[in-house]
């Protein structure tokens, strides 16, 4: 007896050497419709249109073709059931053996077009149908919704239609998260979320060596919010080198048309500086903390150099991510045997952009939030003392104020020629934080400038910052205290800016 197979497919490539397969060899009957069946008969392929088993011609200009008892009983009958093999045997039905379908690509139409007609009319009703039916029924079914699967589908055991049917699920799945992702920012209505994820590769394990982990990545439009890399040397990233790839990353790509170099620990910044060229940033961030560096991640805006590598190659690192690296830097890099050196192929600008939002998942509930991009506002941004700050100051307390946003709070970052000093974080108070940086920076703090990424709820922080000798505190503003925390810095002759912006980092 002839096995049967559904076919209908949007992308048609090897589709007429496969079902070309199945009908010479296989012994296969072929039934189809649309453009497919057209294509197999155009190349001497017998099939069956789907109209002559439902008795009913497509409709609603092809909307509706296969949405029919006739074939999806076919598809769902469990031909080891008795009772179902002789109810579709008294109705004249005839079981299906493979269901070969893949999607109408609204993928690629959201990448493209925000315009609901063209979204709409291509979103797939029958074909995901189809396949989550032959997925439902694995066990009498192979359904294929890949074309790379078609020499694998040849011969299948029930091991191989199970892998086919998670397949399948995992497809309809990622399809509706697309589509009520796309739709859902259009409309404006975010009530819901979904995140399809598939495995890239087994990690050596998670934050300690106890501990299980995984790499997993969004595919399809969603995939515009991941960075693109490639490892150029070491060992496989483990999850805390991701981590704290992208916590360093994520710092220069504040300075991304600049030279501009952070050095980050446990994804805390130990080290962020700019420089005239890139070399002087490094050896500045450097400085900052050369003890924490050690074992460290270090993060470029350009093109890491010869001279940058001698340099990076006189202290142990876990992690060097930049945009390029010239051939003799690399050749003196991969003279680390321990060093993981990692390419960002996507633009710093660009990177800046797809990181959209942060999730943490919970006993108490999945939380999830924008990312922290706000940009300084001149009408929140005041000079709110007596004394008035210079413009070379201004531009510190800008670039204070972008670290302070990647510090653990409570942060205090002190800063002075585009130079992280000390960066005092994680403390539980504020006071703490201020006098832990102002220790570290030393005299270094003299008319340097501070940045808080909270407000300051005393005055203790300003007495503090001016036995350091402080030029210029930029802070958030909105305690209760504001009027006595300004006059405070006025007894001081201490300039200071409120931003309005609050950058807590928990």
């Amino acid at each position: 007896m002839k096995k049967r197979a559904y076919i209908s497919v949007f992308d048609k490539k090897n589709i007429v050497e496969f079902a070309q397969e199945l009908v010479t060899n296989q012994n296969f009957e072929i039934v189809s419709t649309g453009g497919t069946f057209k294509l197999l008969k155009e190349n001497g392929i017998e099939a069956i249109e789907v109209s002559e088993i439902t008795n009913s011609p497509e409709m609603l200009s092809g909307k509706v073709k296969s949405i029919h008892p006739a074939i999806f009983a076919g598809i769902l009958a469990d031909m080891t059931n008795l009772k179902e093999a002789a109810e579709i045997e008294k109705l004249a039905i005839k079981s299906f053996d493979m269901v070969v379908v893949n999607l109408y690509p609204f993928e690629k139409v959201a990448e493209r077009t925000d315009n609901i007609d063209e979204l709409v009319k291509n979103i797939d009703i029958g074909g995901v149908a189809l396949l989550r039916a032959g997925a439902k029924n694995y066990k009498n079914v192979t359904v294929i919704c890949d074309k790379a699967d078609y020499s694998k589908a040849i011969n299948t055991n029930e091991a191989t239609r199970q892998e086919f049917a998670l397949k399948a699920f995992a497809l309809t799945s990622n399809y509706d998260e697309v589509i009520g992702s796309k739709l859902g920012e259009i409309f404006g209505n975010s009530e819901k979320k979904n995140f399809s994820l598939e495995k890239v590769q087994d990690l050596r394990y998670g934050e300690n060596p106890h501990q299980e982990a995984d790499l997993y990545c969004r595919s399809g439009i969603l995939a515009q919010q991941q960075a693109d890399y490639e490892v150029l040397w070491g060992k496989e990233l483990s999850y805390n080198n991701i981590l704290d790839i992208t916590a360093a990353t994520n710092i220069v790509s504040e300075f991304y048309d600049v030279p501009a170099v952070a050095i980050v620990k446990h994804t805390a910044p130990c080290g962020v500086a700019l420089g005239k060229n890139l070399l002087e940033a490094y050896q500045k961030a450097l400085d900052c903390d050369p003890i924490s560096a050690f074992g460290g991640i270090v993060a470029f805006s350009q093109t890491v150099t010869k001279k940058i590598a001698e340099l990076l190659n006189s202290v142990f690192l876990e992690v060097v991510i930049a945009p390029n690296f010239d051939e003799d830097a690399l050749e003196i890099l991969q003279g680390k045997k321990n060093l993981r050196i990692v390419k960002l192929n996507t633009t710093l600008e660009d990177y800046k952009k797809i990181h959209t939002e942060e999730i943490k998942i919970t006993p108490f509930g999945v939380l999830i939030q924008n990312s922290d991009k706000k940009e300084l506002d001149k009408d929140t941004f005041n000079v709110v003392t007596k004394t008035k700050p210079t413009a070379e100051q201004i531009e510190d307390a800008i670039f204070a104020w972008k670290v302070a946003k990647y510090a653990k709070s409570n942060a205090i970052v002190i800063v002075k020629d585009f130079k992280t000093l000390a960066i005092g974080q994680g403390q539980t108070n504020r006071v703490c934080a201020m006098e832990w940086a102002l220790n570290y920076a030393c005299d270094g703090s003299k008319d340097a400038v501070i940045a808080s990424d909270g407000f300051f709820p005393a005055i203790d922080n300003i007495q503090a910052a001016a036995q350091g000798r402080i030029a210029l505190i930029i802070q958030p503003g909105g305690s209760i205290k504001d009027k006595d925390v300004i006059a405070e810095a006025d007894k001081y002759k201490i300039s200071m800016i409120t931003t309005g912006i609050r950058h807590f980092r928990h």
